[in-house]
């Protein structure tokens, strides 16, 4: 698990097959991660339990399709490189007959093998090594869009830096004073607090924001909406940048803890980073 932040205690034992949690609601979220390497499932899925999300683990294809087709998920948590049946298959299988949303892991973060991904039908691509935390915070993400499990999830309020932003209730405020944001400059915020101050791409934010194949405006189209974000939090505090531009790889929460991320991870891999100007 090499990149792999394991400060995670796991209790219960490791389960080479999928196995349920017992649900304490009938609003509990969800979310099934399959990886056949079992460690790895088991960190995410015991964040996932701290957050009131139901989480079962697997470590197989096959298993997890039968998981699925005996079970009712929310989300789906798919390594690609898995024995017997890879991850793509899986997630064709599954959109054969579900919309549930379907999160890649890969130790591949090759444009080709990220395109592929998107074409069977994932919502997300994140790439091993991975900090467990911000992949919590993806999950979350998505949930809350989808409006699965109302008793944790949607009522998971984010806050960084004196940016308070409730997903539910569509509010983002400054220091208590309201951010008077468009659906796409809220939905831009958004992303970049879920990603728990990871640096996103562009390409990534437009597929999270406007929810389509990046083309050749959609940087574009990031930079504009990053730039009015910007403007109207520094209409509320004009002296301080919320969101660092890293220069040449993409942009992130410029506050180094986002609420609801308990641990330290790696560092960040490459890129300089930088601030833009207002």
């Amino acid at each position: 698990m090499d990149g792999i932040h394991t400060g995670v205690r796991l209790t219960g034992g490791v389960r080479a097959r999928c196995e349920p949690m017992a649900k304490e609601g009938t609003d509990m979220a969800r979310v099934l991660i399959c990886d056949d390497e079992i460690d790895v499932a088991e960190i995410v899925a015991e964040l996932l339990r701290r957050e009131g999300i139901d989480a079962m683990t697997c470590a197989s294809g096959r298993d997890a399709l039968a998981a699925i087709s005996t079970g009712a998920f929310d989300m789906v948590v798919l390594d690609i490189m898995m024995p017997g049946m890879d991850g793509y298959e899986v997630c064709r299988r599954i959109r054969e007959d579900r919309d549930l949303p379907v999160i890649f892991l890969s130790a591949k973060d090759g444009d080709l093998a990220q395109v592929l991904g998107f074409k069977v039908g994932a919502d997300d691509y994140v790439t091993k090594p991975f900090k467990p935390r911000s992949l919590v915070a993806r999950i979350k993400m998505h949930l809350e869009r989808r409006g699965a499990g109302s008793g944790s999830s949607r009522g998971h309020v984010l806050r960084s830096d004196g940016i308070e932003l409730d997903p539910s209730a569509r509010r983002a405020t400054l220091h208590d004073v309201p951010l008077a944001l468009t659906k796409t400059e809220f939905d831009l915020l958004h992303a970049l607090m879920a990603a728990g101050g990871d640096v996103v791409d562009a390409r990534t934010l437009y597929r999270r924001v406007w929810h389509g194949e990046p083309n050749a405006q959609s940087r574009n189209s990031v930079m504009v909406y990053i730039r009015h974000v910007r403007r109207k939090l520094a209409q509320i505090e004009p002296d301080r940048v919320f969101i660092d531009t890293v220069w040449g790889v993409g942009y992130r929460m410029a506050g180094a803890d986002v609420a609801g991320r308990a641990e330290e991870a790696m560092e960040d891999g490459d890129g300089e980073g930088g601030r833009d100007e207002r």
